[in-house]
């Protein structure tokens, strides 16, 4: 009879304790029904009906053993801001609200409720205000994508601490301040650098000159002094683009990695002649116009297969495809 007892006890409790994936699953619909709700039940979730199972019949939803893993809300005419209770939905791997112009305001905190997420993408919105400090709490994410948005304020210096991160895609805002010194001190991965098109300014960090990035984009800044820390023989890099900033440094004084295909320097301030080095890139994508560089174009390589325009308006350029020395 003791025995009995017992065994009813322990199995009262382990039905209590444990969540069934069937309530979590109820939980999962639930966010979804009230993201629909503060989402103004717009024509884009017309099938998000609570009727229907929403892991294989809504829009936008993906689902692993009946939870819900991806969440892609994009292209589609939603006013508002992003809902909190995307925060309840625990397995999110892929959280994606892009091509939403009417999205305002900011990023909720309940976002850091997702500890599996993977991928952060919020691209083409009408965000704004600064982007928050909590992102970094995300530390699973390997790919984050906050391009063509509104945000204002500096970069948080705590993306440096996301273990995970592969790229940081921030470009096409109105981003201010100069790069974090803790970029200098990445903890986990070397992430690609998209910054392109926004307010920064200020000198690069020297600490970056021991990363080797595999892309980095800090065109259309204000960015002065030496940019040239991103150069190395011995690293991998593949493309650089430092266009249309105020860099000042010697062209000549550079070691390339061989393994470059896109370089784009133009419209800045970089002085010196060519470095032979450059003669043994493979480029696919090459530009230098509107600088300081002076003297011959080397030969025996690609440079001469550009068009003129790439290597234009500097002060004493000469060679083939310009005019001859």
């Amino acid at each position: 009879m003791k025995l009995l007892l017992h065994l009813s006890i322990f199995f009262s409790i382990l039905f209590i304790t444990l969540p069934s994936s069937h309530s979590s699953s109820s939980n999962d619909k639930n966010a979804l029904l009230q993201i629909k709700k503060a989402l103004n039940n717009p024509p884009l979730l017309s099938s998000w009906n609570p009727q229907t199972d929403f892991c294989t019949t809504w829009t936008g939803v993906e689902c692993t053993n009946g939870r819900v893993t991806s969440l892609t809300i994009s292209s589609g005419k939603i006013s508002g801001q992003i809902p909190a209770h995307v925060g309840d939905l625990l397995e999110l791997r892929t959280l994606d609200f892009s091509y939403l112009t009417h999205l305002t305001g900011n990023i909720p905190h309940t976002i850091t409720k997702l500890k599996y997420l993977d991928l952060l993408r919020l691209k083409q919105t009408n965000l704004s205000g600064p982007i928050p400090d909590y992102i970094s709490e995300l530390k699973s994410v390997t790919f984050l994508d906050l391009s063509f948005n509104q945000f204002t304020g500096p970069i948080p210096g705590s993306l440096s601490q996301m273990p995970k991160l592969q790229a940081i895609q921030i470009n096409d805002n109105k981003l201010t301040g100069s790069i974090p010194n803790s970029f200098g001190s990445f903890v986990g991965n070397v992430p690609n650098l998209y910054l392109f098109n926004n307010k920064l300014s200020g000198k690069v960090p020297e600490s970056l000159s021991k990363y080797d990035f595999n892309a980095v984009d800090l065109s259309g800044n204000g960015f002065i002094g030496d940019g040239s820390m991103f150069f190395g023989r011995n690293k991998t890099t593949i493309r650089v683009n430092l266009s249309r900033n105020m860099f000042e440094f010697d062209l000549s004084k550079v070691k390339f990695a061989r393994s470059i295909v896109s370089l784009d320097l133009s419209h800045n301030k970089i002085s010196g002649k060519f470095p032979r080095g450059l003669s043994k890139l493979r480029l696919e994508y090459f530009d230098v116009s509107y600088n300081h560089l002076c003297g011959k174009i080397p030969s025996g390589g690609l440079l001469q297969t550009f068009e003129p325009s790439a290597f234009s308006h500097n002060l004493c350029l000469c060679g083939t495809p310009l005019k001859a020395c």
